[in-house]
C-alpha cells in the first residue's frame, strides 16, 4: 500500500457506499492547493457488490466524474473503506527495520483475521510502546488480496494508474487534523452502513474501529418508530435529530436507542485508548460525515463525554480561492477521505 517515489501529481479517489469523490491538489509540502474536485452520488448495492459487473459499472461512473471534474491525470491514490481494511497496534520487540518486517510478517497469522498469504499486509512504526519496555509499536493493517486485486484490474481497465491503496481512515486523519495537533484526537465519522472512529496521537491513528452503525440505521429507526416512510425519515432525523424540544421529542425518542449503540461503541473505544495510553487525555473529538449534519448530535457528544466537539473541515490544509469557501464548507463532510487521499507525502 506504500507509494511509489517521484510521482508528485496524482489525485484522490474516494468511492464510498453512497458516492465517489475526486480531489487533486497542486504544491508540496503540509499546504496544497485545491485544483479540481467532484462528487458523484450512486446506488449502494453497486457500491457494495463484488460482482464483475457491478465493478465495470462503478468504474464507467467514476471514469464520467473524472471527466466532468476535469482531472486530467491518470496517477490515482485510492482509498479502502475501513469495512474491508483489518487494523490495529500491536507491540513487537525492538528489531533492526528489516527484522522488524520479518518477525511483523512471521506473526501476522496470530494477529490478522484472513491467510497471510491471501492479503496485502503494511505497517508502520509508531514508536515506543507504552506498555512494555524493550518493545516497539507497529500500526498493522491488511486486506485480502481479491479485493485489491478486483478494484485495481476495474480501475486499470478505464486508463487509470492506481500509486497507492490507503485505509480510509489514515486519510481521514490526514485531512481532519492540522499537521501540528499533538494532543490525542477522537474523529468520528457517520456514514451509510459503517461508523468509523478513529483515535489519533500526533496525528497518527493510534486506534481504529468501524462499527456496523450508520445513518441508514438511525433512518431505519426513525422510519419503523414513527411508522413513516424512508425520505420523511431523513428529512426529520437530519433536520431534528436529537432535539428533545422538537416535534414533542417524537424524534428524539423514535432514534435515540441506535444512536445510544452507537454512543456506548465510542465510550469503549476511548476507554481501550485510555487503558493503553494510562498518561494521556483525549482533547476532542471532530465529527464528520453523517456525525457532523445529524441534528444536535455533536451537541450530545460534548454533553456526554464532557470535551470540546467540532465539525471538521476537510479542507482545512489545503489553500483554495476565497470565493469558493462557502461552496467547499458545504461539501466538507463528504470530502474528509478524498481531500486526504490527495494530501498524501510521498
Amino acid at each position: 500500500m506504500s507509494m511509489l517515489s517521484g510521482v508528485s501529481d496524482f489525485f484522490g479517489l474516494d468511492i464510498g457506499t453512497t458516492a465517489i469523490r475526486a480531489v487533486q491538489l497542486k504544491g508540496n509540502g503540509p499546504n496544497k492547493t485545491l485544483v479540481k474536485y467532484g462528487y458523484v452520488p450512486i446506488d449502494p448495492k453497486l457500491a457494495m457488490s463484488d460482482a464483475k459487473a457491478d465493478q465495470q459499472k462503478l468504474v464507467q461512473i467514476v471514469r464520467g466524474l473524472i471527466d466532468q471534474s476535469g482531472i486530467t491525470i491518470k496517477e490515482v491514490a485510492v482509498g479502502l473503506p475501513s469495512n474491508r481494511v483489518f487494523t490495529t497496534v500491536v507491540d513487537i520487540d525492538r528489531l533492526s527495520p528489516a527484522e522488524l518486517g520479518k518477525t511483523i510478517m512471521f506473526q501476522a497469522d496470530s494477529l490478522i483475521p484472513t491467510p497471510v498469504a491471501e492479503s496485502k499486509i503494511d505497517w508502520a512504526l509508531l514508536g515506543d510502546s507504552p506498555k512494555e519496555q524493550g518493545k516497539v509499536e507497529v500500526l498493522l493493517s491488511s486486506v485480502s488480496n481479491d479485493y485489491i486485486e478486483g478494484r485495481l484490474d476495474a480501475l486499470e481497465s478505464i486508463g487509470l494508474n492506481v500509486i497507492a491503496f490507503e485505509p480510509d481512515t489514515i486519510a481521514l486523519a490526514r485531512s481532519m487534523i492540522a499537521p501540528e495537533t499533538m494532543p490525542p484526537t477522537m474523529i468520528v465519522d457517520i456514514g451509510n452502513k459503517t461508523t468509523d472512529i478513529i483515535i489519533t496521537m500526533n496525528g497518527v491513528p493510534r486506534l481504529t474501529r468501524s462499527i456496523p452503525t450508520g445513518s441508514e440505521a438511525v433512518v431505519k429507526s426513525a422510519m419503523q418508530n414513527l411508522n413513516i416512510d424512508e425520505k420523511q425519515a431523513q428529512q426529520f432525523v437530519f433536520k431534528f435529530g436529537l432535539g428533545k424540544d422538537k416535534l414533542e421529542g417524537q424524534i428524539y425518542n423514535a432514534i435515540i436507542g441506535t444512536v445510544e449503540l452507537l454512543v456506548s461503541d465510542i465510550d469503549k473505544s476511548i476507554k481501550f485508548f485510555v487503558s493503553r495510553y494510562p498518561n494521556t487525555r483525549i482533547d476532542r473529538i471532530i465529527v464528520t460525515g453523517g456525525a457532523s449534519t445529524l441534528a444536535e448530535f455533536p451537541l450530545y457528544l460534548a454533553n456526554k463525554f464532557g470535551m470540546n466537539v467540532e465539525i471538521g473541515n476537510a479542507w482545512r490544509n489545503i489553500a483554495f480561492p476565497a470565493d469558493r469557501q462557502n461552496e467547499l464548507l458545504s461539501l466538507s463532510n463528504h470530502f474528509g477521505v478524498a481531500a486526504g487521499l490527495a494530501q498524501r507525502q510521498e
